[in-house]
Order: C-alpha cells, then sequence, then structure tokens
C-alpha cells in the first residue's frame, strides 16, 4: 500500500496529500451547490461541472518534484515557482468549448496570486524567447526543463481516477493568456463577467474551506424561522404583509415593532419561493453587531452554526494565510485557529456592516470569494437611514451592483427615512413594494413624552441622580466619549455601564453581555447605543443630536409591552446646549436646529407626548431635502465609485491604491493601550492572532496624529514563533500611553507609562 510519504502532496504539517484534497475541496463544492441555488448563470449544471474541473486541476503543478521536497522538508531547488502555473497547461488538453477552457485556465491560474503578479514573475523568472524579454537572462528558468519535474506518470493515473479525459501533449506556458488578461481583463462591461466572477468565488471558497477543515456549508431550514410564527401575539399588519411579497422591499415601522422579525418573514418568503441563498444583515455600527448577533442567534437556535458574524479583521486574516501560501504553517494550532475563524463564513445567516460587502466591489484582496457569497443572496438592511453623505452613495452602487449582477434581492428597514433618501435607493433597486406599519400600530404606540430642556446635560446631574434615586431604570447619552466618562463618574448606581467606542472587542463585548440580563440600572453611552441593543429604559437624557439618532435613541426607551401594554409614556429628555466638540461630530448646524425646533413643536402639542404617526412628517421637515455640501459628496463618491465598478472590478486584477481609496474611509487607527503588552504579546506567542487583535481600541487618525508627534504613541514590535515551526516572526504595532481599564474604557486625558510597554 502507498504511504502517505510517497504520495505528492498538497500540504505539509500534517502531510495531506493532493488526492485528499482534491477530495475534500470537492466535499465543499457538493455543499455549495445546495446552498446557493439562486447564482445568476444560465445553466447551472454546466457552472458546477466547470468548477469540479477546476478543483481538480487547480493543484497538479504541485506534482514539481522540487515542490514536492520541499513539502517533505528536503533541500528543495524549488526557486519559489509558482505552482499554478504549470497547472494551467493540463486545461488546454481538455476536450471542451473554447470559452470554457478559457474559464478554466483563468480561474486556475488565479486561485492565488492576482495576474499582475503572475505576469511580472513569468517576466523575471523564466526564459520566453520573446523580444519583451530579451534583457539580462542571467538566473532565468528554462520553461521545458522544469515542466520535466512534473510527475506525468501521477497525473495521467490521477485524472483517470475523476473520469477526465484528455489528449496529452506538451506543456505550453501560460505566457500569452497571463499578459492578453493582464492588460485587457474581463470587467462588468463584458458578457462573461458574471460566470467569472463566480467562478473565481466558488473555486477560492472550495480551497480555502477544504485547507481549514470546514466541508459544510449550512443553510437555513423551515425550523429556523419556527419562532417567527410561535407567538402569543398575532403579527402586525407590516408583518403579515412582509410574508407575502416576493422581491425587494422598503419597510417602515416604528421603533421596537418587530422590524427585525418582518425581515425575516419576508425572507423565510423569499426562499420559499426562490431558493438558497445567503444572507446578509447589515447594520451600520460594529457596536451593533454583536447584540444583533446574540439575538438572532437565540431565536434562530439550530444544531449548527446558522448565524454568525463577518469582522474586517478576520478577513483580512484569512486572506493573508491563503495569498502568502506558506504550505508548512498548516500545522494543528494554526489549523485550529483559522477553521474557528472559517466558521463565521459558513453559517447562512452573517450579521455585518456594510463594509464588509463594500470591500467586494472596491476590489480588495480575496473580493471574488465576498462576490460569491453575495451571489443569489439577500440583503436585509437595517436602519438604512443612519449613513453619511458618502457611505450613502456607496451602498447604493452596492445596491445596484447586487441587484443587476447577482440576483440579489434587497430589504431596507427604518424607522425614520427622509422622503429624498428613499428615492435614491429607489432608484438602486429598482422594482420594489413598500410596506408601512399601519396607522392603528402607530397610534397604539404612544410610548415617549418629549422635554427640551435649557443648558447642557452636564448640568444636570442631580436631576439624572434623582431619577436614579427613584428606583428608574435611566439612560443617558452623549455625543463624545470624554463627556460619557466624565457623567458616568458623577452617578452613583448599584449596577452601572458605560458603552462607548473606546473600549477594546474583549471589554465591548462583556459590557453588551451585562446590558442583556436586563440588570444594569444605569447606561451610559454616546451613539453606540443607538442601533439594535434590545434594551428597555424608563428615562432618557440626552445631548442634542440630529432627529433620526434621537428617535432611535428614544426607541431603548418603553420598549417592551407588558401584558400586550406599553408603560404610560416615559420621559425623553433633550438638552438644547451643545459642547463646543459636539460640531465636530454632527457637522451640519442646521440639522441640529431644525431638530430642535422640530422637538419645540412637538412638546407644545398633545403636552408633548409623541405622535409616532407623525414622525415622517418631522422628519421631512428636518431633511427637507439634499443640502448642497451633502449632495456634492453623494453625486463625486456616487459617480466616481459606480465607474469604477463598472470598468476597473475584474476578477485577479488587485489595485493597491483601491484598497487605500477603501481604507481611507475609515478614521480609526488600532492602538494597543500598554497596560495590555503583556497579554498581547502573550497571546501572539499563542499564535492567537485574532484574539490578540481584539486587544487594540481604534482612536481617530487626528488624535492618532497628535499623540505620536508628542510621543505618546510609539511603534514597537514583537517577535514570536509559529507554533510547531522553526521560523520567527515579527508582528509591528502601535502603542498608546494613555490609561485603559475595562469600566471606563481609553482616557485619552490620563497619561500612563506601563515599564512592561517600555522594556520588554
Amino acid at each position: 500500500m502507498t504511504t502517505i510519504a510517497q504520495e505528492v502532496l498538497a500540504k505539509s504539517e500534517p502531510p495531506i496529500s493532493l488526492k485528499q484534497h482534491i477530495d475534500e475541496c470537492l466535499r465543499v463544492h457538493e455543499s455549495l451547490r445546495k446552498a446557493f441555488g439562486r447564482l445568476p448563470v444560465d445553466d447551472p449544471d454546466r457552472f458546477w461541472e466547470l468548477i469540479r474541473l477546476g478543483i481538480i486541476f487547480h493543484d497538479l503543478g504541485k506534482s514539481h518534484s522540487e515542490f514536492q521536497k520541499m513539502l517533505s522538508g528536503k533541500r528543495a531547488n524549488w526557486y519559489h515557482q509558482r505552482h499554478e502555473l504549470f497547472s494551467v497547461p493540463f486545461v488546454e488538453q481538455l476536450d471542451l468549448p473554447e470559452d470554457d477552457k478559457m474559464l478554466l485556465k483563468l480561474i486556475v491560474a488565479g486561485h492565488h496570486k492576482d495576474f499582475n503578479f503572475l505576469f511580472n514573475y513569468i517576466q523575471h523568472g523564466y526564459k520566453t524567447g520573446e523580444d519583451l524579454f530579451s534583457f539580462g537572462e542571467d538566473g532565468k528558468l528554462e520553461w521545458n526543463e522544469e515542466t520535466e519535474k512534473l510527475n506525468h506518470q501521477f497525473i495521467r493515473s490521477f485524472l483517470k481516477e475523476y473520469n477526465v479525459i484528455f489528449k496529452s501533449s506538451s506543456l505550453t506556458m501560460p505566457l500569452q493568456l497571463v499578459k492578453d488578461y493582464s492588460r485587457n481583463p474581463i470587467n462588468s462591461g463584458n458578457m462573461n463577467f458574471q460566470e467569472l466572477i463566480m467562478a473565481a468565488g466558488a473555486l477560492k471558497q472550495c480551497d480555502h474551506s477544504a485547507s481549514a477543515g470546514i466541508f459544510n456549508v449550512n443553510v437555513l431550514e423551515e425550523k429556523h424561522f419556527d419562532f417567527l410564527y410561535d407567538t402569543k401575539w398575532a403579527p402586525y399588519f407590516h408583518q403579515k404583509i412582509a410574508t407575502e411579497i416576493i422581491g425587494n422591499i422598503v419597510l417602515t415601522a416604528p421603533t421596537g415593532s418587530g422590524k427585525t422579525e418582518a425581515s425575516l418573514m419576508w425572507l423565510h418568503k423569499q426562499m420559499k419561493v426562490n431558493g438558497q441563498g445567503r444572507t446578509f444583515y447589515i447594520l451600520p455600527f460594529t457596536a451593533s453587531i454583536n447584540a444583533m448577533f446574540e439575538r438572532l442567534d437565540e431565536k434562530m437556535q439550530g444544531n449548527n452554526e446558522i448565524v454568525g458574524v463577518l469582522h474586517g479583521k478576520l478577513s483580512e486574516y484569512i486572506e493573508s494565510r491563503f495569498s502568502e501560501e506558506e504550505y508548512s504553517w498548516q500545522n494543528e494550532k494554526l489549523k485550529h485557529e483559522l477553521k474557528d475563524s472559517f466558521r463565521a463564513l459558513v453559517p447562512p445567516l452573517k450579521v455585518a456592516t456594510p463594509f464588509q460587502l463594500l470591500k467586494s466591489i472596491f476590489g480588495l484582496k480575496g473580493f471574488e470569494k465576498g462576490i460569491f457569497e453575495m451571489s443569489g443572496g439577500y440583503f436585509i438592511f437595517d436602519e438604512i437611514h443612519a449613513y453619511d453623505p458618502e457611505v450613502t452613495a456607496q451602498i447604493k452602487v452596492l445596491i445596484e451592483f447586487a441587484t443587476h449582477f447577482l440576483n440579489v434581492n434587497v430589504c431596507l428597514m427604518t424607522a425614520t427615512l427622509p422622503s429624498f433618501l428613499k428615492k435614491e435607493f429607489a432608484e438602486a433597486m429598482g422594482t420594489y413594494t413598500e410596506i408601512r406599519a399601519d396607522n392603528e400600530l402607530y397610534q397604539s404606540f404612544i410610548r415617549h413624552h418629549i422635554k427640551v430642556t435649557d443648558g447642557l446635560l452636564s448640568e444636570h446631574i442631580e436631576d439624572i441622580q434623582q431619577r436614579l434615586d427613584a428606583g428608574d431604570k435611566v439612560l443617558v447619552v452623549s455625543n463624545t466619549v470624554k463627556q460619557a466618562q466624565a457623567i458616568y463618574n458623577s452617578l452613583d448606581s448599584s449596577k452601572k455601564v458605560l458603552l462607548h467606542g473606546a473600549f477594546n472587542g474583549v471589554d465591548r463585548n462583556k459590557k453588551e453581555a451585562e446590558l442583556r440580563s436586563g440588570e444594569v440600572k444605569l447606561l451610559v453611552g454616546t451613539q453606540a447605543i443607538e442601533v439594535s441593543l434590545d434594551i428597555d429604559y424608563d428615562v432618557i437624557f440626552t445631548e442634542p443630536a440630529p432627529l433620526d439618532a434621537l428617535l432611535q435613541r428614544f426607541g431603548r426607551v418603553n420598549r417592551h409591552r407588558v401584558n400586550g401594554q406599553y408603560r404610560p409614556p416615559c420621559d425623553c429628555i433633550v438638552f438644547s446646549k451643545r459642547n463646543e466638540v459636539d460640531k465636530f461630530i454632527y457637522k451640519n448646524e442646521d440639522v441640529i436646529i431644525r431638530t430642535l425646533n422640530a422637538l419645540h413643536k412637538m412638546e407644545s402639542s398633545n403636552s408633548g407626548v409623541v405622535a409616532e404617526i407623525e414622525l415622517q412628517t418631522y422628519i421631512d421637515d428636518v431633511y427637507n431635502g439634499w443640502n448642497k455640501k451633502d449632495k456634492d459628496d453623494f453625486d463625486r463618491v456616487y459617480t466616481h465609485l459606480k465607474a469604477d465598478v463598472m470598468e476597473n472590478l475584474a476578477p485577479f486584477i488587485y489595485d493597491v491604491h483601491r484598497e487605500e481609496e477603501f481604507e481611507k474611509q475609515f478614521d480609526g487607527i488600532k492602538v494597543l493601550p500598554s497596560i495590555l503588552k503583556k497579554e498581547y504579546c502573550d497571546l501572539l506567542e499563542s499564535n492567537k492572532f485574532i484574539k490578540a487583535e481584539s486587544l487594540k481600541v481604534s482612536i481617530s487618525k487626528q488624535r492618532f496624529a497628535s499623540l505620536i508627534s508628542k510621543d505618546g504613541i510609539h511603534r514597537d514590535v514583537s517577535a514570536f514563533q509559529l507554533l510547531r515551526k522553526e521560523e520567527i516572526k515579527e508582528q509591528s504595532y502601535y502603542i498608546i500611553h494613555r490609561k485603559y481599564d475595562d469600566e471606563l474604557g481609553l482616557q485619552l486625558n490620563i497619561e500612563e507609562r506601563n515599564s512592561e510597554a517600555i522594556f520588554f
């Protein structure tokens, strides 16, 4: 019997034969085929057969004798060649239509590196005999000599085992293929674009998932929707209508009226009629993702992972692992970490910010997998109104691209969508149905009592303390972290929590778990509490903000019914005076002024009790159309990104400038509080890279620039060993010398220099 050491290997540590790897990829292939029933391809059977062939052919080049020596730990003259370049010529020997062969050659060639990289590699690595490469050929490899080192006998036997019929002939270097595609890639103006980009993503997903030991992709089943209909209360009108509509919808209903459930009822109907597709539940803020994940995971509980979280750092980590292709990194510890990471990509319903989808249309590394995952899927946008003009423009392009090219259905939902924004999204979706909660529901939602109070929030600490002492559950919302920290320290409560954006991921998750317990009597926070935290308080004290943001804050008060009824209207106290720094948070002062005017109108009518049926009118008064600057920003981003997507987005072509453009829009830079350095380094030593990353805190670029110039931040490097491998890696990161603790978060006004952070 042939031992694994004598077989052609695909990977090492532990050794995995090429046969085993291909079989595992084919297991993923079958699972994906069941999970992606709505791909926009004319002939699904042909598409999936081409992916099967791509899997069988993609690693044939690994049979090269020097590559095998390298995997076996022997001295090898591999010279960092690309195994995929040796795999491509075998595709040419298949008896297939030319278009099918071209697709196969492209996805096999591009399954690790982009075509510009491959073109440069061929140029510098091989003697080609072309005038283009006539300069200095010293040290270049002979293609024909290298192809003789492939295990041809194994390849013939291997392909026969998979019933692949081909005609043996000489192996031509894929120079022309790589050169032609580098110069003229297939973009969205080409009729082959959809199929190629999905095939590229499907092959990569099969390869990467199998390498991580993940072979099954879960799907949503009937039982996962049972909780929607197992209730003592009859569904609301808007929920009932959502169960009947096929296609795109815009859903408007009050906060706390079961919009999330309505969107899942809509999803259930789509899947029953149209079939399986991946679902993305999209939220504006990272801080609200974990809360929604916990909520959905509890409701849709199944035996396997059904609900997942899509994190930016997670996908970056995965892509960096596979694109570098360090064949021996796959020891058991690292494999375990990667397997855990991949679980976030397996569930059929993923909670994410829009940026996790936008990065695919920006063409960031690995974007083909992202577009494949979106294809034939369903997007649910929660609180679609909550983005600035530039991000709104990007989302419009995303919706247009997804509905036009990827057969995606979209549900947009909001409590407060200005009419002019609804028009923009309607244009993006094309055909859609509008669903609005009925008047009876709006009239029954008598929950809030508006009070506009003169002065600053910070001048009324005694008033807030009185409500706490009276036994009320109190919510306080400020516009800045520093103000929130000061107010939190000024108030006394037996059970209080502070929540804002200057906590690291570990501590933020703990705080959200505390809030879900329902035992917290005082919550002080910033905008982080506005969306998707399913909490219920008796009174809110808040600094001034735009009306839509305030309504979201109010939605955390008197949220839950008791015996089918709300409590009497609860106080929503808004202070009229702004701190100077608030102008950097909400820059459009006219919107704040119109918001306060609207609140005064509410206060003067019906004794301040909010009539939710009138909120749309107030929203349209505050947001009476684009202001010139916002419209200019929207139009600039929309026009530029749409043109870029249509003209430049192409499989296997990555542009570092587009990555820079994507990253430019994020104001945050991750820094490590000095007190956490030892814990961070210990996690690196354990190769727990994602956990290490979760210790960092995000600060603004402006704050970063100020602190690094004053020695408040310094760059550091830690060395660690890859487990079970004699290789030392270095990780650079920024240390911030400011106080951090798990109660208050990062305190930028208090300097702290931890000795371990300097002398390690």
